[in-house]
């Protein structure tokens, strides 16, 4: 039997700040709890946001939080060669199929009301449109991106930190981007790719990415790969006095900026302790609060960053 697996998956487009990072701590808490494997991920594919230097750095802040993987860091940028296979077995079935719309296009014709959260659902202008990816590049004189053809009807799945989940994903998400046009994978099929790959079990991360569970768990099935869908942890953001993610908005909460002032790992860690359910003051190390954790005891709700939180790190004890 395989051993359980999860994975810590920043992005480079921008620095670790203080979400970022208690997210990463409570996936490596839970990992290190139930004695599952680490997998480091660098997902470098979003290139116009990418920002140079930026892999080192979370990697940097990650170490000097104490965190360690098992494997990796590994990059996305360079297995485009597997996202490209998978894409053409999807386009092979019918599950994936071009489309020339533009996001201006899809704005003016998107189905909003059918959106449980209010955003636009694409209204599948290009479904059966095309007989081929080149059918529809000749039609609009560029290459198409490729989407995938939500199947209709309701997915039920567990999620386990929020427990049961229901959704119609054809009416509340619609049919999504899965290669850009300049034949780019798009994030959810790499993800899926990638954490199949690396035999990913549990996925620890925000509840922002809430929705897209079940666009991966069908791309799961599309793919043959449905006896691997993982379990799915989903838990709550660190937001800002006003009740929006942590962002600029609110101050600068890049860990950079708070090694910069000299506010050792410790304390940040006793912040993301408390942030965790954990009653830890000083922690020296990540491995000193897996004995306290407890999942059961994270808080349930938004947990929000406030100017007591950054005075309380920057106030650092004589001597």
């Amino acid at each position: 039997m395989s051993i359980a697996t999860t994975r810590l998956a920043p992005s480079p487009t921008g620095a670790l700040h203080l979400g970022n990072a208690r997210t990463f701590l409570l996936t490596w808490l839970l990992a290190r709890r139930n004695g599952w494997r680490v997998v480091l991920r660098i997902e470098d594919l979003d290139g116009p946001r990418v920002k140079a230097g930026a892999d080192r750095q979370a990697i940097d802040d990650l170490r000097w939080l104490g965190l360690d993987w098992d494997e990796g860091p590994t990059y996305q940028s360079p297995r485009q060669g597997a996202y490209d296979a998978a894409l053409a077995m999807l386009l092979a079935s019918g599950a994936g199929y071009p489309c020339v719309c533009t996001r201006r296009e899809v704005e003016l014709a998107a189905s909003a009301p059918h959106a449980e959260d209010g955003a636009s659902v694409y209204p599948g202008t290009c479904r059966g449109r095309f007989a081929s990816v080149e059918a529809a590049r000749d039609f609009a004189g560029r290459t198409p991106a490729i989407r995938f053809r939500m199947p209709e009807g309701e997915l039920a799945y567990h999620d386990e930190f929020r427990g049961p989940q229901r959704v119609n994903p054809a009416r509340a998400l619609g049919d999504f981007v899965i290669a850009k046009a300049d034949g780019t994978a798009a994030y959810q099929l790499a993800v899926v790719i990638d954490d199949a790959e690396a035999g990913v079990t549990d996925v620890v991360r925000g509840d922002d990415l809430l929705d897209s569970t079940p666009r991966q768990i069908l791309l799961y099935r599309a793919l043959g790969l449905g006896e691997q869908v993982p379990r799915y942890w989903h838990l709550p953001l660190v937001v800002g006095p006003d009740g929006r993610r942590l962002a600029k908005r609110h101050g600068d909460t890049r860990l950079a900026h708070y090694r910069d002032k000299g506010v050792p790992p410790e304390r940040i860690l006793a912040l993301l302790a408390r942030w965790s359910g954990i009653s830890a003051e000083h922690p020296a190390a990540p491995g000193a609060l897996v004995p306290h954790f407890d999942i059961a005891r994270v808080p349930r709700g938004q947990v929000q960053f406030t100017p007591a939180d950054d005075a309380w790190l920057t106030a650092l004890p004589a001597g």
